[in-house]
């Protein structure tokens, strides 16, 4: 099992916000994890945060920190990182949370884009995708849609059954995730082995 890191929200002079949860992470991949999450309420007349709200903020972090660790179909490995548009398909939870954490942030060196949509499809232009589900298109209908494009799908157990390339897990009060190896590349995505070595579980 991976080292486990609890992340306490500090309120400004002291207080604590009672907010606890848990990133597996091994060898420090992880470790920014809860940091890029407890600045989002770090700073005086920040909302109090709640624990639903931390876990989203850790959830938000997994997936924009993906960026440094795929390789998609065609990129240069000697040209200068390029931009990674980050989907949220569907019924959106995260609000501002995962603009907020961006913000200034380029994981491997890729500035990240962030786009909504209501419908994932090839076209669509994402290269990771979370899949919520909506009443446009269903969880298992998003993932069918782009079965075979060069999108890092992540689904979330809290969202129901249908699981993507990148499965998260709420273990107590910890965050994992599993790895679907055999989708990624039939998606054509190469994902780093530092990330596979991370993952409960990877599906070959």
């Amino acid at each position: 099992m991976g080292v486990r890191q609890r992340c306490v929200i500090a309120r400004p002079g002291g207080d604590l916000a009672g907010s606890r949860v848990r990133v597996s992470r091994r060898g420090g991949f992880w470790a920014g994890a809860c940091a890029a999450a407890l600045t989002l309420w770090s700073v005086p007349g920040a909302p109090r945060a709640d624990p639903q709200a931390l876990e989203l903020a850790v959830k938000a972090t997994y997936l924009y920190r993906l960026a440094a660790f795929v390789t998609w179909p065609g990129e240069d490995t000697g040209a200068p990182p390029s931009p990674v548009t980050l989907c949220v398909q569907g019924a959106d939870p995260f609000g501002d949370i995962l603009d907020r954490l961006i913000a200034g942030r380029r994981p491997g060196g890729r500035p990240i884009v962030v786009k909504r949509v209501a419908r994932l499809e090839p076209r669509s232009g994402c290269q990771i995708a979370y899949v919520a589900g909506g009443p446009g298109q269903s969880p298992a209908q998003a993932l069918e849609a782009v079965n075979t494009a060069p999108v890092v799908t992540v689904t979330d157990e809290a969202r129901g059954g249908a699981h993507g390339i990148v499965h998260l897990i709420e273990d107590g009060p910890r965050v994992r995730f599993s790895i679907d190896a055999a989708q990624a590349s039939e998606s054509g995505v190469t994902l780093s082995s530092k990330l596979m070595a991370l993952a409960v579980t990877v599906k070959r």
